[in-house]
């Protein structure tokens, strides 16, 4: 079968603008999953590659092959019809908490960067997203399209200055000490159980769109890999940052430190990251609502942001330090099941 290859970077693009969010930009979420854990984190991250290129292409291709709308549809094709139900109320709270972090990042950088209110910050950001979702897929595809380049090159850029710094091979494969050096195993599976869970609210539409299994294919393997070159380019610029755990935002400051001229660019880059995970959490959160209640997509859009908004009033570091793990705890089991579901697809 003959790849559309225009196709297959629009998926990959999407797929790491999901996944590439408020933690991930930010670099906090790198730091709690995998960078205060030194040389072990490390080879969490390559772990984690090889999870996102397999299981996010999978993952892909099964939900178009079944022609499933929503993450609703995958996860009763997954799990059966009563414990999928079960799940999906549960990412519908998962993603509406994910929702509050990105809203609480974006808020973040107009704080912690520009000096301004995080409550404005919030309010721009659900503007901007109100005006992307109305535009349906294709917005979603163009802000995706926009950003993503630019995160994988600020990535390799800030890790190209790091190894200029005279002690970066050692900063590499030092292991600290940690009270729970035990999360370092846990990690890989709980970071892309997390990741992959909530970017099915965006991923299963966008592959029911497109259809083609070769394209789907080689979007979830381009994605995947771009993903892990991003995660390993972004650890080699946080392990060179002393007490990198006190910073909500640490790769701003490792940029600040390391090249200062390329700064406010590069918090311009964080925020449309930010912004393309809330687009897309949103985005999936609205095709699941309107499968219980048909309103219109303004409504369902404006009912998610003032959740989410009102929960974002809380601490950025706090909400994710929490939030994030026990969601990555609680999504193994639907990484666990992906992997066991057979699937015998075109092996073009």
């Amino acid at each position: 079968m003959k790849t559309n290859w225009a196709a297959a970077f629009q998926i990959a693009a999407v797929y790491v603008g999901t996944v590439v969010g408020a933690g991930f930009a930010t670099g906090r979420e790198i730091v709690e999953f995998f960078s205060r854990f030194g040389l072990f984190g490390l080879i969490g991250i390559l772990m984690s590659g090889y999870i996102f290129i397999f299981m996010g292409s999978k993952m892909m291709r099964i939900a178009a092959r079944i022609q499933a709308k929503s993450y609703q549809e995958l996860n009763e094709y997954l799990f059966g019809r009563v414990l999928g139900s079960f799940l999906n109320v549960f990412m519908l709270i998962m993603l509406l908490g994910v929702c509050a972090v990105m809203l609480s990042g974006a808020g973040a950088v107009f704080e912690e960067q520009l000096g301004i209110s995080k409550n404005i910050g919030v309010l721009i950001t659900i503007a901007i997203s109100l005006l992307t979702i109305i535009c349906g897929i294709k917005g979603l595809f163009a802000i995706n399209i926009l950003v993503v380049p630019m995160m994988i090159a600020f990535s390799f850029l800030m890790m190209l200055f790091s190894m200029q710094l005279p002690d970066f091979w050692e900063k590499l494969v030092y292991i600290p000490y940690t009270d729970d050096g035990w999360k370092a195993v846990i990690s890989p599976f709980s970071y892309t159980a997390l990741n992959l869970a909530l970017a099915q609210a965006v991923l299963v539409p966008v592959a029911s769109d497109i259809k083609d299994d070769s394209s789907i294919k080689w979007g979830g393997i381009l994605g995947g890999g771009a993903l892990t070159l991003i995660l390993l380019s972004s650890h080699a610029a946080l392990v060179m940052l002393p007490d990198l755990e006190s910073y909500n935002i640490p790769m701003a400051v490792v940029m600040k430190t390391l090249a200062a001229s390329f700064y406010w660019i590069f918090v311009f880059v964080i925020y449309g990251e930010i912004l393309t995970s809330v687009v897309g959490n949103a985005f999936g959160l609205e095709r699941q609502i309107r499968q219980y209640i048909n309103v219109p997509a303004i409504i369902t859009v404006s009912f998610i942001f003032i959740i989410s908004y009102l929960a974002s009033m809380i601490n950025y570091g706090t909400l994710l330090s929490y939030m994030y793990p026990l969601f990555g705890y609680v999504s193994l089991g639907f990484i666990i099941v992906l992997w066991m579901k057979p699937f015998r697809g075109d092996q073009s």
